[in-house]
C-alpha cells in the first residue's frame, strides 16, 4: 500500500503551539494533506496520551486509527546536559510501538525530570543515555535525531552539537538507522557525507499547528503496521521507502548564516572572510546548516550515493495560491480557493506531486496552474533564510506579478 506519512508533530500541550493540535483538527487535516499516518507526537505528556487512549482505535499491529488517519505513537525529547566539559542541547524523536512500552518510557524519563511541564520536555539528560533507557525498555523502539542540523539544538548542531554521531550516543550508535534531516537541509545536502550513507534520511513536518502538516514527509510502498515500518527504514528498502517530500531548504530558518538583529544574511564564503563576526555589530554569527555540512562534508556537492532514498521538493499549496493571487497566505481569500481546489482535484499532496499538467491548466486559474508546474521543475526563486527568518520564495518575477486582481483568479 502507497501511503504518506509525518511522524514529527506536536500537540497543543508543546509550547507555541496552535490550540487545535488534538486529534480531531489533526485528522481533519491530514486527511487535507494526503497524509494517511501521523505521528501523535508529545507522547510523554500525561494530559496528552489520555486523549489519545480516549480517542484511539489500537490496531494490535504498533499504529492507531482516528476516523481513518492512521497514527503512530511519538514524541520528542530536547537533551541539554554537559559531557566532556562542554554544553549539548540535542533533540531526538522516539517511536514507540504499543501504550505498554510508552507507558514504561514515560515512568522512567518521569524519575529524571518533569516531562509534565511541556509536550516536549527538557531533560538534563545525556542522549546516550536516554537512548539506552528506551531500547532497554522495548528494542523495537526507534530513536531519530531530529532536524539534525538545526544550529542550537540538534546531534550535529553548530552550537550546540557533536561531529560525529559516535560521540553523540557512543555504544547506541548501531542502533540508531534513522536521522531527521530537518527544513533547513535536503537528502542531497546530506549525502555529500559518507558516514550518513547507511542512516535511512526522513523529513517530517515538525509542525506546531494544522495547517502546517505535511510540509515534509515519507513516501512509503508497504504494510501498514509498526513492524514493516521500521524494518523498512532500518534496511533502507528502496522498494519499499519511495521518496521524501520537501522543503526547498533556501526556505529553511538556518539555511545559511547570518545575525537576525543586524538583519544581516551571509554564504558560508562571507562568514569565513568576517571571520565569524558579524561586520555591522561584531558579535558572533549564527553559523547556518550549509555552512555546518560544509565543514563536515567528505564529498563534493552532486555525489548521489548508490542507495540512496530519491526526494521531491515542494512549496505548500496555500503559499502557491498567496502568491498567485498577490494576497498573503494567512487570508481568507487563499483559505476559500484552497479548499475549493482540495475539494475539486484530491488532497494537497496529490494535486502538487500527481495531478497530470493538463487537468490542471483546465480546472486551475492560470497562474495558479502554472505555479504548482514551476514547483514541480523547480524553477523558484528564493532568498535563503538565517539566525531563525525563513527564507523568501518566490515562484513568479517581479514584472509577472500583480497583473492579474484577486476577482480574476477566484475559483469560487
Amino acid at each position: 500500500m502507497k501511503f504518506i506519512a509525518d511522524f514529527h508533530i506536536h500537540s497543543k500541550y508543546s509550547r507555541a503551539t496552535s490550540k487545535d493540535m488534538d486529534i480531531k483538527h489533526i485528522a481533519e487535516w491530514a486527511r487535507l494533506k494526503g497524509i494517511t499516518l501521523m505521528g501523535t507526537g508529545d507522547f510523554t505528556h500525561h494530559l496528552w496520551l489520555e486523549e489519545i487512549k480516549n480517542s484511539v482505535e489500537d490496531l494490535g499491529n504498533g499504529l492507531f486509527k482516528f476516523q481513518g488517519i492512521y497514527f503512530m505513537l511519538t514524541a520528542e525529547i530536547s537533551s541539554i546536559y554537559s559531557k566532556n566539559g562542554r554544553g549539548y542541547r540535542i533533540h531526538n524523536v522516539i517511536c514507540s510501538p504499543s501504550l505498554k512500552t510508552t507507558d514504561k518510557i514515560n515512568d522512567v524519563l518521569a524519575r529524571y525530570g518533569n516531562i509534565a511541564s511541556d509536550g516536549r520536555p527538557i531533560l538534563g539528560m545525556d542522549a546516550e543515555e536516554i537512548a539506552r533507557i528506551v531500547f532497554d525498555i522495548d528494542e523495537n523502539c526507534m530513536v531519530i535525531p531530529a532536524h539534525i542540523w538545526t544550529p542550537w539544538f540538534s546531534l550535529f548542531g553548530s552550537m550546540s552539537g557533536f561531529d560525529r554521531i559516535e560521540d553523540c550516543f557512543g555504544k547506541q550508535t548501531s542502533k540508531i538507522f534513522a536521522l531527521e534531516t530537518g527544513l533547513s537541509s535536503d537528502p542531497a545536502m546530506n549525502w555529500r557525507l559518507s558516514c550518513l550513507d547507511r542512516f535511512s534520511l526522513v523529513s517530517n513536518s515538525d509542525s506546531h499547528s494544522p495547517s502546517r502538516i505535511g510540509r515534509e514527509g515519507n513516501v512509503f510502498d508497504c504494510e501498514l503496521d509498526y513492524t514493516t515500518i521500521r524494518e523498512t527504514l532500518k534496511t533502507k528498502d528502496r522498494k519499499r521507502f519511495l521518496h521524501t517530500i520537501e522543503f526547498f531548504p533556501e526556505e529553511g530558518k538556518y539555511h545559511f548564516d547570518g545575525h537576525r538583529l543586524c538583519n544581516l544574511r551571509l554564504s558560508p564564503q562571507e562568514t569565513r572572510q568576517h571571520h565569524g563576526k558579524c561586520p555591522k555589530c561584531g558579535k558572533k554569527i549564527t553559523v547556518g546548516v550549509m555552512n555546518r555540512i560544509e565543514q563536515l562534508a567528505d564529498r563534493p556537492a552532486g555525489v548521489v550515493p548508490p542507495n540512496s532514498i530519491p526526494y521531491k521538493s515542494l512549496i505548500p499549496l496555500d503559499e502557491i495560491i498567496a502568491e498567485a493571487k498577490g494576497v498573503g497566505k494567512g487570508s481568507m481569500a487563499v483559505a476559500r480557493d484552497y479548499q475549493g481546489i482540495v475539494a475539486k482535484f484530491g488532497p494537497e499532496l496529490t494535486i502538487l506531486l500527481d495531478v497530470p499538467e493538463g487537468d490542471l491548466v483546465k480546472g486551475l486559474p492560470d497562474r495558479v496552474a502554472e505555479g504548482i508546474l514551476r514547483v514541480r521543475q523547480g524553477k523558484v526563486n528564493i532568498q535563503a533564510g538565517f539566525d531563525g527568518e525563513y527564507g523568501k520564495i518566490s515562484i513568479f518575477d517581479q514584472e509577472e506579478g500583480g497583473s492579474q486582481g484577486e476577482e480574476q483568479l477566484s475559483l469560487f
